[in-house]
């Protein structure tokens, strides 16, 4: 998937398939048989497994297997549906799945085990990945979406959910007992509900985290990395990134997502989610620009002056390039840079970085961001809106979501019984604290307009970063500029499209919650 023009984490990385199951889909393709040919389905799961799936060099490296399983069977949707069940209902039936066009062919493939299971034939939808929203919005409107299903940009659901262009879940969920409980609650409240009701699957489950250089932060701490006590405030990583920047020959303080747009809301809503930092009150008023929103951007402001060259104009692909070629000693950013660095063919600083605790501040709270990922959607005009389900289910299981993590394709779990399997945490570095994190996870709602907020959030602290305007005028300009988009989409003067109440349980889960350490 492409957002706005900008390449997704998976997109770029050609190493993996962007849904996954591209190895073992091949032995599956173009096979497709009639309910009572179908292969039984245990044949089809032996086949969902370490050594069919995950690549050779990283099962080398790491000593991966399928005799050290780096899920739960138990907690595994794919090998506790009733396959039989789902045959006798629904077999022979199809289901057209909007995809992102660059990702066809490897859902092709991905997809395959699933109709060996199912019975289900799936059609691809191409979409132009630039235009997925758009395109995907039309087609709503026009009242006859030619898909049942599709993946996209968590921020949107409330711009699918909320107009009802999205098919209720709550009953097939129940129905094929689709292990909920498994999902951390903030993939769970924010990718799956929209006002109170489950409109998706969690798919793409991200969080954003503080990553450090072990050999040059170490110089300079004058001993081994604490992961929550060496760098417990922004206030010390502000500091330690001042004293890096330069230290050794091209190699920068620390590195920041400060393009335009979504880039730069996401960086600072990571470090003011610390300070306290609420988007909305009760009432939906924008109360972002008051102290906490200030404070985490003057924090921004100041390890900007540490940062990297041209770091205003960093996205994703661009900040990931410079953690894994070794051009900055920390890094603000997603997990994944700490799954990629562990990786030889992707990285330079393999063995040398870790992944630490949020760094917190005075007077604000232990709030690990979840920014950005994706979910899974029925659309409501589906004509087998249960065959589409069934379809979502299979590709946002544990199994295949863990492996995902082994193949360190940016396609990650947000499974309770995956991120604390052990053998996974082998694999994946920043599992361990990312687990732990999740338990206290900050997150922007899903509201109609969302996404649009963030881009124009953005643009205005982007201003800030490169000295067109203060900190405090780009929060005020933006706060203005969203109250806007909040008044046209409905929030004031009425009913508002979502209730704050539904809402608010998912905004922070560590409220009330002691720290971990």
């Amino acid at each position: 998937m492409r957002i706005s023009g900008k390449l997704s984490r998976r997109s770029l990385l050609k190493g993996g398939s962007a849904l996954g199951l591209s190895a073992i889909g091949a032995s599956w393709g173009g096979r497709l048989l009639a309910a009572s040919q179908l292969p039984d389905p245990q044949s089809v799961l032996d086949d969902i497994s370490i050594s069919k799936y995950v690549r050779a060099d990283y099962r080398d490296l790491y000593g991966m297997s399928d005799d050290k399983p780096i899920w739960d069977k138990s907690k595994d949707w794919i090998r506790t549906a009733d396959w039989e069940a789902v045959r006798s209902q629904l077999s022979g039936t199809t289901v057209r799945f909007a995809i992102g066009a660059a990702d066809q062919e490897s859902a092709a493939e991905a997809l395959a085990p699933f109709e060996a299971l199912s019975g289900i034939k799936v059609e691809l939808v191409p979409i132009p990945d630039d235009s997925f929203y758009d395109k995907a919005i039309a087609e709503f409107i026009s009242g006859n979406a030619s898909f049942d299903a599709l993946q996209f940009f968590s921020p949107w659901l409330g711009d699918f959910a909320a107009p009802g262009f999205l098919a209720p879940l709550d009953d097939y969920a129940a129905k094929w007992k689709l292990p909920l409980d498994d999902f951390y609650d903030t993939y769970r409240l924010n990718y799956g509900y929209f006002n109170g009701q489950m409109y998706g699957i969690p798919f793409d489950c991200d969080i954003q985290m503080v990553h450090l250089r072990k050999s040059l932060v170490e110089e300079v701490l004058g001993g081994p990395i604490d992961k929550w006590n060496s760098v417990p405030s922004y206030d010390e990583l502000i500091r330690l990134s001042a004293e890096l920047n330069g230290k050794k020959a091209g190699v920068a303080g620390v590195g920041l997502l400060g393009a335009r747009g979504f880039w730069s809301t996401y960086t600072w809503e990571h470090i003011a989610a610390q300070a306290g930092m609420v988007l909305f009150d009760e009432n939906w008023e924008p109360v972002f620009n008051g102290d906490a929103g200030m404070k985490g951007m003057d924090t921004l402001l100041a390890l900007s002056k540490n940062a990297i060259e041209g770091f205003a104009g960093a996205g994703w692909g661009e900040n990931r390039a410079a953690w894994l070629g070794g051009q900055v000693a920390t890094n603000i950013s997603w997990q994944d840079s700490g799954t990629q660095a562990m990786r030889p063919d992707q990285s330079q600083i393999v063995d040398d970085f870790v992944t630490i605790y949020e760094p917190r501040i005075d007077g604000g709270r232990f709030a690990p961001p979840n920014i950005a990922g994706s979910t899974s959607c029925v659309a409501a005009n589906s004509q087998n809106p249960e065959g589409a389900f069934l379809m979502l289910a299979f590709l946002t299981t544990s199994s295949i979501m863990a492996m995902n993590e082994a193949n360190a394709n940016g396609v990650a779990p947000g499974y309770k019984s995956v991120l604390n399997n052990p053998n996974l945490q082998e694999v994946s570095q920043p599992a361990e604290v990312w687990a732990k994190s999740l338990e206290y996870a900050w997150c922007a709602p899903r509201l109609p307009g969302m996404f649009e907020m963030e881009q124009a959030i953005g643009n205005e602290i982007n201003r800030a970063l490169v000295g067109q305007i203060t900190g405090k005028e780009a929060l005020e300009n933006a706060t203005a500029t969203v109250r806007n988009i909040m008044d046209r989409n409905g929030f004031y003067g009425g009913q508002p499209p979502v209730d704050y109440a539904a809402v608010a349980p998912g905004l922070w889960i560590g409220e009330g919650k002691a720290l971990p350490f």
